[in-house]
């Protein structure tokens, strides 16, 4: 398994990531929002004998240059531009959160170049227009600050343990350090130190989906789609009714719900996802892949 750093181009943007070894057809991984590309290394050992992977990191994450706009939207034309000019069989596309959400529009933009999509708990308006009867909008709010951060790493992260998830409609919360190890909370630090800090405006103020028609995005998905929902109990941002909503208009979408995991589904169950995601993949038409 070999990953080399690497440059992708994106219409006037160039996009930094990784790139694996030419085993298969194209693999593209999307992250979430305050992430960067190896968000996605768990899932890599899985993958690597039969896909070439590619991980880019977003516009104002890792290594990519800072943009003007943040928006859904935004990072959609991206993610076309990237697809249009560096592939040329149609390609898979997994998605988290962010990525999630940014797979399915292009998936419905450009349907002759995607030919499946995985959707790993995608939040929709759970961090668009509800997001200020979640949890999410105090938690964006607590960890800007550290967006941007020359401070070390390790300091960072133990000011990240004690940032609380706290829910507005009952009150309840619950420290990061509580659900997260140290690993975990330095791997988010050091995310954060290289993160544009205005990325996080657009999702504070609930103006994140602006521009991004879900229903109509999803009755545009014609591909292969798998669904991996995490339990809204537990962190998870992908609500039942959205949902629910998904599966009504997307057709043929294979919806899995992971009871008792938080929103990062690739981390802690990576083995069981992994699974999830090959048994997908190879049930896909291998003629199509190119």
């Amino acid at each position: 398994m070999t990953l080399s750093l690497t440059t992708y181009s994106a219409g006037e943007r160039v996009l930094h990531g990784a790139a694996g070894e030419d085993a298969g057809p194209s693999l593209v991984f999307l992250h979430g929002v305050t992430r960067r590309w190896q968000t996605f290394l768990p899932l890599v050992p899985w993958l690597t004998p039969r896909w070439k992977l590619q991980l880019i990191d977003q516009r104002g994450h890792g290594r990519s240059p800072r943009a003007e706009g943040y928006r859904v939207v935004d990072y959609v034309e991206d993610a076309v531009s990237f697809v249009c000019e560096n592939l040329g069989a149609p390609v898979v596309l997994y998605g988290h959160s962010l990525g999630a959400m940014v797979a399915a529009a292009v998936a419905a933009e450009i349907p002759t170049k995607v030919r499946a999509i995985v959707l790993e708990d995608p939040p929709f308006h759970s961090m668009g227009s509800r997001i200020a009867q979640t949890p999410w909008q105090g938690y964006f709010q607590s960890i800007r600050p550290f967006a941007g951060s020359e401070r070390p790493v390790q300091q960072i992260a133990r000011e990240l343990a004690e940032v609380r998830m706290t829910d507005p409609g009952t009150g309840k919360s619950q420290r990061l350090g509580d659900t997260r190890d140290a690993a975990a909370l330095a791997f988010a630090a050091q995310c954060l130190r290289q993160l544009d800090p205005r990325v996080l405006d657009p999702v504070i103020a609930g103006a994140w989906l602006e521009g991004y028609e879900m229903e109509k995005i999803f009755s545009r998905i014609r591909c292969p789609a798998l669904l991996l929902q995490a339990d809204p109990q537990a962190g998870g941002a992908l609500v039942d009714e959205d949902a629910a909503t998904m599966e009504r208009l997307i057709p043929g979408l294979m919806r899995i719900r992971l009871e008792g995991c938080h929103h990062t589904l690739h981390w802690p169950r990576a083995q069981q996802v992994a699974h999830l995601v090959l048994n997908f993949l190879e049930s896909l038409d291998e003629e199509s892949l190119g």
